[in-house]
């Protein structure tokens, strides 16, 4: 049985696996730990196991799966370090990884940390003041190796008592990749992810909508903000109405396969059966209203934007009959296409 063991920071990345793997190369025992969100590596959770047996295949690391979906969504409220660029709070996010790695550690028998950072790639969360705050704040100074830059950086506990060579690591800094890559042709990898960032709170766009959810004139109180809600952001377009209901209204099959998918008991779900077209999901439309004429209005203006995205017949767009679900009643609303000069407004 191998005495030492490290719980390692897995993002998928070639960062992650190289430092998994430079650990793993003097002997010691690494669980790679995949934290997921709707943010980053979500579509993992839909085969776990098949996920599992890929990355051991590609890369021999052996790799858990954990959700932190929940407190990553509550600290996207208010992350005391802030945001990046867009809505990606990378400091306060490491920190809180790192963390909730380092609550692991006794129930796995894990004696220290392992991240793949490498000083000075990232401009945000991968300067040495920053890698300093988020030692600090995570509780995790003495327990952090970072094996790609650790000759630059001071002594941690795994070195100086002996777990691991501090010679054996290495002195990679800056935002070029050559090194990287020489190294993983070494451990016989050349199958792996291009550098792009995988989070969708970096993404220009996409953390937009992510933003204005979080905002004062959101739909949503930031409490009530549920992974589903974040799930249902990135799916096809997005609408908030004039009386506050939220809409998202699928652009192809995959969207409405995942907007029926993803569909809840308080949701209402609005089709077409006669032609093509567009689902749409009127998001809580059950309890959202105080006002049964309100949401009634919001349904008719859901199924007339579904008749507006609806193929066309003969060139034009004709009414529809909008079949429409809600807490297992159907019924089919009959309405007209709706002028784009009247919803531009209404789009997410």
């Amino acid at each position: 049985m191998k005495e030492t063991k490290a719980l390692s920071l897995f993002s998928g990345g070639l960062d992650s696996i190289l430092a998994t793997r430079l650990v793993m190369s003097q002997g010691i025992e690494v669980v790679a730990i995949q934290f997921v969100t709707p943010f980053f590596n979500y579509h993992v959770l839909d085969d776990i196991p098949g996920h599992k047996e890929k990355i051991r295949s590609k890369f021999g690391i052996d790799v858990e799966v954990v959700d932190i979906s929940k407190g990553y969504l509550e600290l996207l409220r208010n992350p005391a370090h802030g945001f990046g660029k867009n809505f990606n709070p990378c400091i306060d996010c490491k920190i809180y990884m790192l963390s909730r790695a380092k609550e692991m550690m006794d129930e796995l028998g894990a004696k220290f940390l392992i991240t793949g950072e490498v000083l000075g790639q990232r401009p945000m969360s991968q300067r040495r003041d920053t890698l300093n705050v988020i030692e600090r704040d995570s509780g995790s100074r003495s327990i952090l190796l970072r094996p790609l830059s650790a000759k630059l950086m001071v002594e941690t506990e795994a070195e100086r008592e002996g777990w691991v060579d501090r010679d054996k690591l290495l002195n990679f800094s800056g935002r070029g990749r050559s090194n990287q890559i020489r190294l993983a042709k070494e451990y016989g990898i050349t199958d792996f992810p291009a550098p792009a960032g995988g989070c969708t709170l970096a993404d220009p766009i996409l953390s937009r909508r992510v933003s204005q959810l979080y905002s004062e004139d959101s739909v949503l109180q930031p409490a009530e903000i549920t992974t589903t809600d974040v799930r249902l952001l990135f799916i096809g377009r997005q609408f908030v109405f004039p009386g506050g209901g939220w809409m998202i209204l699928g652009r192809d099959e995959r969207d409405n396969d995942q907007l029926e998918a993803l569909a809840g008991a308080e949701d209402a779900l609005l089709w077409m059966e006669e032609r093509p077209g567009p689902a749409a999901l009127l998001r809580r439309a059950a309890t959202w209203y105080d006002d049964p004429a309100d949401r009634e209005e919001d349904l008719q203006l859901a199924a007339s934007l579904v008749v507006r995205y609806g193929k066309k017949i003969a060139g034009t767009r004709p009414p529809g009959e909008v079949t429409c679900t809600l807490q297992g009643n159907s019924r089919i609303i009959i309405a007209d296409p709706l002028p784009d000069e009247v919803f531009r407004s209404w789009i997410l």
